[in-house]
């Protein structure tokens, strides 16, 4: 019997989440949750979001830890994609376009799926990169904007510090994540 916890914040709503599959849903992982979960029996860990900047980020040698100890990590959508994009050779299983885009090179940066978030709600104050930039792909498909609007957009958005990447200040505290 498969026990799974997932970690899970503003990149998909909970309840949607838990229509899709039956698991353990836990908010954005920090330093040590990996641990823990696998300590407590999970067999299966999904990685979708975890926190960093203010907290320790979840470390490459507690995915490798549980790894060891049998426990199957996946990672995806945020920063799960970005570990699974640094750990898929030693074990850790990615998936999804966000995966694909860091394991290909195509992304390098964290702060690609960098928010803030409130810590309470769990909803985001800022809107990562890696959403301006499809949202930017499918506004030039569509003939919104121009290749030149869509190229000048990206880089100012790059050049924003990523709590500042808002349609206005609505950020007055949060965690952040990736």
């Amino acid at each position: 019997m498969y026990r799974i916890t997932v970690f899970l914040g503003p990149s998909l709503d909970r309840k949607v989440a838990e229509r899709i599959l039956s698991a353990t849903y836990l908010p954005p992982a920090k330093r040590g949750d990996l641990l823990a979960a696998a300590g407590e029996g999970s067999t299966i860990i999904c990685l979708i979001d975890g926190v960093f900047h203010q907290e320790s980020a979840v470390a490459h040698r507690e995915i490798l830890s549980a790894l060891k100890s049998r426990v199957r990590v996946i990672g995806a959508s945020s920063m799960g994609a970005l570990r699974a994009a640094e750990m898929d050779t030693l074990g850790m299983e990615g998936v999804g376009e966000i995966y694909r885009m860091y394991k290909s090179g195509e992304l390098i940066s964290d702060d690609e799926v960098a928010l803030v978030f409130d810590p309470v709600s769990g909803c985001a104050l800022s809107e990562p990169l890696i959403n301006i930039r499809f949202i930017l792909k499918k506004a030039e498909g569509a003939g919104v904007i121009s290749a030149g609007d869509h190229a000048a957009l990206l880089n100012t958005a790059r050049s924003l510090f990523y709590p500042s990447r808002t349609s206005g200040d609505r950020i007055s505290s949060g965690k952040f994540r990736t």
